[in-house]
């Protein structure tokens, strides 16, 4: 009975569900009020103490608004700074899903007799995450892989999330309108799905491993197709440390880590135009040489191109003092109709975002003021687009922003943990220094059709 009542619990029942968005929507009609009230009656709310009851209608649970939230909590641009302090706290406390209930997805994903594939197959989870749970196993030729099963009704809950979001984006909006949040809402949606098709994250892996394949201490999964589905991911189990149990190793240590890191991340971007869309601690772990486990494939991001250049030519402007060359970058990324004054706000994030790599000397990469990292910038550089929006209206974030920022302050996080000290600015230099878009676009085509990827 026990064990019954236990697998009924890991399911996403229908009242499990209306229990849960209704608690959500209760939290997310308190904040429209409060912040109206705040507004236009000219009552104080209290922020800080708002966001914990918010997170905490939101929290213990599985899911993608818990991914969201984490995504949000790293782009400063996207919700006030309360809210995007709880939101980075968001952790997934639910219990994983039994091994009844695990046992019938498997079925369902490789058939009644999955288990002949295995020589060993690990009853409880080895890991979590918010879209499903990984399950460590041994395959009949002595392979040891972890298997990656999604949760159930995750496509029914993702829709709702979304709808949510959409509803927390459109109250700030009312009460804010310095930022637009439209393209953020769809560049989320976008991703948030892709997630879901293990196919593609698959695809993603192989394409990882291709890129990486000449950059040394990084390592990537191998992929096992046969025992992969659209909910099922099967790879080859990467050992590893934490990053986190290396913050009292030796500096020197330390800078190696951060250095295979750099490169695992920056490499596949300027060279393929391509990044690991999530920045979380989970996603890599650290072996007894150093190098680096680039783990989950699920949050990857394709860029144009010309995107790309842009992101280069922001950094020379920075570097030279060229407005024009700025403003042309601003541009290429999708902003539009931008004031004298937006353009410089611009600049001072970008400024914030671009300053280890703009000095050449050994240093840090910053600090995380606050327990966020840019948290004191980004509230510098909303408060000065509030003021230019009042005569001007806000500013639209083009999507492929959303997730470039992301990245950026997600690793520069990791090597704030480091404390990394290196010559940023020499190893950007090298990672450039024979940049081309022709190039950049003739090399990403082959790739992506190599692996079959369609990133439009």
């Amino acid at each position: 009975m026990s064990e019954k009542i236990k697998d009924l619990g890991d399911t996403s029942t229908l009242s499990g569900r209306v229990a849960r968005y209704g608690k959500v929507s209760t939290s997310m009609a308190g904040l429209a009020a409060k912040l109206a009230g705040e507004k236009y009656l000219g009552l104080k709310i209290e922020r800080a103490e708002h966001a914990e009851q918010l997170m905490s209608a939101l929290g213990n649970m599985k899911g993608p608004l818990m991914k969201v939230g984490q995504i949000l909590a790293t782009i400063p641009e996207a919700l006030p700074p309360e809210y995007a302090e709880a939101f980075q706290q968001l952790q997934s406390n639910a219990p994983p899903m039994g091994w009844p209930f695990v046992r019938r997805r498997m079925k369902t994903e490789l058939g009644a007799d999955w288990m002949n594939y295995f020589e060993e197959f690990g009853q409880e989870a080895a890991a979590a995450a918010s879209l499903g749970q990984v399950h460590r196993a041994i395959t009949k030729d002595g392979k040891n892989v972890a298997c990656k099963l999604q949760y159930p009704d995750m496509e029914s809950a993702i829709k709702a999330d979304l709808s949510q979001l959409k509803m927390v984006f459109s109250i700030y909006e009312k009460y804010d309108s310095s930022i637009s949040t439209k393209h953020i809402h769809e560049e989320l949606s976008a991703r948030l799905y892709e997630e879901l098709d293990y196919e593609l994250e698959a695809k993603y892996g192989k394409l990882y491993q291709y890129m990486l394949s000449e950059t040394k201490n990084v390592h990537v999964p191998e992929v096992v197709d046969k025992l992969s589905t659209k909910r099922l991911l099967t790879s080859t189990w990467q050992d590893g440390n934490k990053i986190m149990s290396y913050l009292d190793a030796s500096l020197e240590q330390r800078n190696r880590i951060a250095m295979n890191m750099f490169r695992a991340w920056y490499v596949p971007l300027y060279y393929f135009g391509v990044i690991h869309g999530d920045p979380h601690l989970g996603n890599y772990t650290v072996r007894e040489d150093d190098s680096i486990n680039l783990l989950d494939f699920g949050c990857v991001r394709v860029f144009p191109p010309s995107f790309i250049g842009g992101v280069i030519d922001l950094y020379n402007a920075l570097l030279k003092e060229d407005r024009d060359l700025a403003v042309h970058a601003f541009e290429t990324w999708g902003f539009k109709d931008l004031s004298n004054e937006q353009v410089e706000i611009l600049s001072i994030w970008a400024r914030f975002l671009y300053a280890p790599v703009l000095e050449d000397k050994v240093r840090k990469i910053g600090e995380a003021k606050g327990g966020v990292y840019g948290r004191e910038t980004a509230e510098e550089v909303h408060k000065k687009l509030r003021e230019v929006s009042k005569d001007r209206g806000g500013i639209t974030v083009p999507r492929e922003f959303v997730f470039m920022d992301r990245a950026a302050l997600g690793l520069g996080s990791v090597f704030i943990h480091l404390k990394a000290e290196i010559n940023w600015y020499k190893l950007f230099q090298e990672m450039i220094s024979d940049f081309d878009v022709k190039t950049l676009e003739k090399r990403q085509s082959e790739a992506l059709k190599k692996f079959d990827i369609n990133h439009l």
